[in-house]
């Protein structure tokens, strides 16, 4: 491969946004050293290192980028991301401890205890989901209706899209909730159900294809295509946030909202590994390897999610007013 096709290649270790800009110097420079270093492994491994860097900037994960506003609003856009992920399998664990509480007059232990600290976490989560929603729906609503920002359009369309079919495979395959015992739980049972058929793709059963293929085939269709919605919300809901100009005060407002929900994280890590750690067994399931799994992927996203609050804090802090 020439110097100039070796110098291409790793370039692309570093975001599209970097390479517009530097790019084509920076290649520059490599093609002259490879030339000179036909072989080095120290220029290779400081190139991925700073392409790395780079791209865990664009995220809003670490360094300071020049656009300020944007890379704030990177960070916010990964705290979300990794808030959906920390949900996604945080409220799979909460649906099987819900059912569990319906089935039984429990008067103490460990699913007890897991259950009110899991519920509470989830209500502050509710909470804070829908104060931090507000304004931004408010922003970007206002500059579509005035005309004024159309690259909105589609990803609001996205957002949109995704929040619906979520909400009405939800609502729908919450009829065949299993948690119909007659003692009532202090969660309300529709949106315990909502939460149960809203996860159903967080099961073991992928692994046992047998068993699987015993599924309706509109509920094996609901498991494969819920991920994807909610998957297309959060997607639309990041480029939503990254395109629209946010005020300062907005921003402002949405990290502490993100302060907030970094506090609430480990709240609903606790519950969940306690029942684990304790047996994890309820009257209808009993903790396997997929919860273990699943709370193994939710403290990644805490520590993702704590970082990228803290550098959207510290990064509008150093920013002009």
């Amino acid at each position: 491969m020439t110097p100039a096709g070796r110098a291409a290649r790793l370039v692309r270790w570093y975001p599209r946004s970097w390479r517009d800009r530097y790019g084509e110097e920076f290649a520059e420079l490599l093609i002259a050293d490879i030339e000179e270093r036909p072989r080095s492994r120290a220029r290779t491994a400081d190139v991925i290192r700073g392409g790395i860097a780079a791209r865990l900037a664009g995220a809003g994960l670490c360094g300071f980028a020049a656009d300020a506003a944007g890379q704030v609003r990177a960070s916010l856009v990964s705290l979300a991301c990794c808030l959906s992920i920390f949900l996604g399998f945080g409220a799979a664990i909460w649906s099987q401890l819900t059912i569990g509480w319906q089935w039984s007059e429990s008067s103490g232990g460990a699913a007890t205890a897991a259950t009110i600290v899991t519920s509470a976490a989830m209500l502050a989560f509710l909470v804070l989901a829908l104060l931090a929603a507000a304004p931004v729906v408010w922003v970007v609503g206002r500059r579509i209706v005035r005309g004024q920002s159309r690259d909105l359009l589609v990803p609001a369309a996205v957002v949109l899209a995704g929040t619906a079919v979520t909400f009405a495979g939800g609502r729908y395959f919450g009829n065949g909730w299993p948690g119909t015992g007659a003692h009532r739980g202090f969660v309300p049972g529709g949106l315990a159900a909502f939460s149960w058929a809203s996860t159903l793709s967080v099961s073991s059963y992928w692994a046992h294809p047998s068993a699987l293929a015993a599924f309706p085939a509109g509920e094996l269709a609901w498991m494969a295509v819920s991920p994807l919605a909610v998957v297309c919300a959060v997607a639309g809901a990041a480029a939503t946030v990254r395109r629209a100009d946010l005020p300062r005060a907005v921003l402002r407002y949405e990290i502490r909202l993100a302060a907030a929900a970094c506090a609430a994280m480990p709240a609903l890590l606790a519950g969940c590994c306690y029942w684990i750690a304790s047996g994890g067994g309820t009257p209808l399931f009993h903790a396997g390897a997929i919860d273990v799994l699943a709370v193994i992927v939710m403290a990644a996203a805490l520590v993702a999610g704590h970082r990228a609050a803290r550098q959207a804090r510290l990064r509008l802090a150093s920013a002009p007013a």
